[in-house]
């Protein structure tokens, strides 16, 4: 009955290695490319290259961890092993080892993942300075196009308005509903107007938590025309299930129009408030 159960559990590491074999192996196969939904943006596919190289790192732990649990279960089946039970007070070399190698894997990720981080998190887009030249000293930060503010329980977003900055008198304010220009570097100022929140686009391998009182700046660069989900990644409060948005990439002519049409909409509804109609 023992080499029963050491057969029964080497089905885990079998069927979970044959479901990730199915999922990468091609269209065909209905559980492909059901990890992310389709990349759309320029530098998505760091992301997606670094959790596939993860994924295959832990997954070939994961299975010589399992051989080896089904090779002790296997031979030392007390039906068949009539050998009398040793007893040890361990090794320290084992025990060096085994706490080594975990640690070493670990900072291997740690450094293998920088250059990802830093695409992601820390190298925001710049436009070139008074000297008209990118990657030199008098370069500045590149303006964010819009703000994305969560709150109980909707994104809220201002966009700039002709002067071009965010946070002035002239912005445009939409509800749920983000647009971006194709194929341009898209900045966004990100806050939380109450509790923690989490933006993410997952069309764009954008994800990041707001924190109260934090003003953080995240971008991307669209290069697929659509309509896409915008969620809420971070568990906010009994409405968090609703806080859904749409993020709609259009080329810059439509999105120039969209915008201007949003400005007069806007002044629209100021006007006919202010006459008390």
């Amino acid at each position: 009955m023992g080499r029963f159960w050491s057969i029964l559990f080497l089905a885990v590491p079998v069927l979970g290695v044959g479901c990730f074999v199915c999922a990468a192996m091609s269209r065909s196969w209905p559980l492909y490319n059901h990890w992310f939904p389709r990349d759309i943006s320029e530098h998505g596919h760091v992301i997606d290259d670094l959790f596939t190289f993860i994924l295959l790192l832990t997954g070939l732990i994961f299975v010589a961890t399992s051989l080896t649990l089904v090779y002790f279960l296997w031979k030392y089946d007390a039906r068949q092993n009539a050998e009398p039970v040793k007893y040890t007070h361990g090794s320290h070399v084992l025990e060096v080892v085994w706490s080594i190698l975990p640690a070493a894997t670990l900072l291997f990720i740690a450094i293998y993942q920088m250059d990802a981080w830093a695409a992601a998190k820390m190298r925001r887009p710049m436009l070139p300075g008074p000297d008209g030249r990118l990657e030199t000293e008098d370069d500045i930060a590149r303006p964010p196009l819009a703000a994305v503010t969560g709150r109980q329980f909707e994104w809220r977003i201002a966009y700039a308005g002709a002067d071009g900055v965010v946070g002035t008198r002239d912005d445009i304010f939409t509800v749920n509903d983000l647009h971006v220009p194709l194929g341009e570097e898209i900045v966004l100022e990100i806050l939380s107007e109450d509790v923690l929140h989490s933006l993410f686009l997952p069309n764009v391998r954008l994800k990041q938590d707001l924190v109260p009182g934090m003003r953080q700046y995240v971008w991307f660069r669209p290069l697929e025309t659509g309509t896409y989900d915008i969620v809420c990644a971070e568990l906010c409060g009994w409405g968090h299930y609703k806080m859904k948005g749409r993020l709609t990439v259009l080329p810059r002519d439509q999105f120039d129009r969209w915008l201007a049409q949003k400005w007069a909409e806007q002044e629209l509804s100021t006007y006919t408030a202010e006459r008390g109609e």
